[in-house]
């Protein structure tokens, strides 16, 4: 199955979900135009009180829709854009990525994948339950994040879903995601 674009969503308000759009456009080491989270350095609120010059390494979120199903075998109404993502996928494993691993989607853009986004209490806010829906434990008891991943845009363009995801690895050895 090819890795493909289901959704895309942007918001320009600090809200927790974001609503569908036909299409979004990716910026060049900004994020996604008309995003509130769009800019060179941190925009997430928590982040910013604590050091506004940081480099923002979330302009573009990423969750898979499988998760979506998951999450509603388990009892819970999520759609696309609801958890805050911009780019909802299907057929490729964004948890499993490499840090620096780069997405082409579409036509032109290219995403280069940060760290995986960790969940916070906005999740149980917006469905009770939900934060722990979206943590897990491996089979060493290792605590998986499966709310997302991060990235950076290196070459912008046009996001529709529908677009094809081509996935080029780092060189090796590959670096395990962590929260960004």
């Amino acid at each position: 199955m090819q890795a493909i674009v289901t959704a895309v969503s942007s918001s320009s308000s600090h809200s927790f979900s974001k609503p569908s759009r036909d299409v979004i456009q990716l910026l060049a080491g900004l994020g996604v135009e008309g995003d509130a989270h769009l800019g060179t350095t941190v925009k997430h609120r928590s982040r910013v009180a604590k050091d506004p010059s940081q480099p923002n390494l979330r302009q573009v979120h990423l969750i898979h829709a499988e998760l979506h199903d998951e999450l509603r075998e388990a009892g819970f109404d999520v759609a696309a854009g609801d958890m805050g993502e911009n780019v909802t996928t299907h057929g490729i494993d964004l948890l499993g990525l490499p840090t620096g691993a780069r997405l082409h989607i579409g036509p032109s853009a290219v995403i280069k994948v940060t760290g995986l986004r960790n969940p916070c209490v906005q999740i149980d806010r917006f469905r009770k339950g939900l934060m722990k829906a979206v943590l897990g434990k491996d089979e060493h008891g290792n605590l998986i994040r499966k709310s997302g991943i991060m990235a950076i845009v290196l070459e912008g363009g046009e996001v529709r879903p529908g677009d094809a995801i081509g996935v080029e690895l780092p060189p090796a050895p590959h670096r395990p995601l962590d929260v960004v």
